[in-house]
C-alpha cells in the first residue's frame, strides 16, 4: 500500500478547491522553490511530516463522506506537488471508489508520466500556471516551464476539467504578463482562468 508525507488535512472547505464540500489533503515535497512559496513547510523538515498510507488517508476522510455527494465536493489533493504522488492518488481513487470528486492543484512541473497516470482518475484539475513567459517563470521558481508545457498539452483533450490560475507576482511579472498569460494559454483551448493577486510582504498594506 502507498504510503506518502502530507503536510495536513483539512476539512470542510468550500469555493476554493472546487465545486461543493471539499477534503484538502496537502501533501510534502515540492519541485519548485517559488520566491514566495505559500506553503514553505512543504520544501523542509520532510522529517515532521505526518505519513499517511491510502487506506489512512481514507479512513481519516470518510467521515466527511455524506457531504461529499450531497454537494458534488469530495478530495482536493494540494501540497507541495501531489502529483508527484501519483501512485498514492491512483490507490486512493481505487478505495474511495467513483462517487467522491476528485480535484488536483498541480504546477504541472512533473515528468509527463505523472500526468498521464493521473488523467483517469482526477475529475477538476486546477493549475497554478505561474507564467507564460519562460525567462519570469525560471526567475521566479527557479526551474524552466518545458515540463509545464508538455504536460499542458495533454491537458487540452480535457479543458473543460480544466481551471488555470495565474498569478500577479510582485517584483517578477505585470498585468500586461497576466493578459499574455491568457492570450497563450486561449489559443491552446483553455478558457477558465483565475486571474489574481499573490498577497505577499511586498504587497500587504
Amino acid at each position: 500500500m502507498q504510503e506518502a508525507p502530507f503536510i495536513g488535512v483539512a476539512r470542510h472547505r468550500l469555493v476554493v478547491d472546487g465545486a461543493g464540500v471539499t477534503t484538502l489533503a496537502a501533501f510534502h515535497t515540492c519541485t519548485l522553490s517559488c520566491k514566495y512559496c505559500l506553503n514553505p513547510h512543504s520544501l523542509r523538515n520532510i522529517e515532521a511530516a505526518k505519513v499517511f498510507s491510502s487506506m489512512d488517508l481514507y479512513e481519516k476522510v470518510k467521515i466527511d463522506e455524506l457531504y461529499f455527494l450531497a454537494t458534488g465536493g469530495g478530495i482536493c489533493f494540494g501540497g507541495g506537488e501531489p502529483s508527484l504522488r501519483y501512485e498514492f492518488i491512483r490507490e486512493f481513487r481505487d478505495i474511495c471508489g467513483p462517487d467522491w470528486k476528485l480535484t488536483i492543484e498541480t504546477a504541472l512541473n512533473v515528468p509527463k508520466k505523472n500526468i498521464e497516470a493521473l488523467l483517469p482518475v482526477i475529475d477538476c484539475w486546477i493549475v497554478d500556471i505561474k507564467d507564460m513567459n519562460p525567462e519570469i517563470y525560471k526567475s521566479y521558481t527557479g526551474k524552466t516551464n518545458d515540463q509545464v508545457m508538455e504536460n499542458l498539452e495533454l491537458l487540452r483533450g480535457i479543458q473543460d476539467k480544466v481551471k488555470i490560475r495565474i498569478p500577479s507576482i510582485p517584483e517578477y511579472n505585470t498585468k500586461e504578463d497576466q493578459d499574455s498569460s491568457v492570450a497563450k494559454l486561449k489559443e491552446m483551448g483553455f478558457s477558465d482562468f483565475d486571474i489574481f493577486n499573490y498577497r505577499t510582504e511586498i504587497n500587504k498594506g
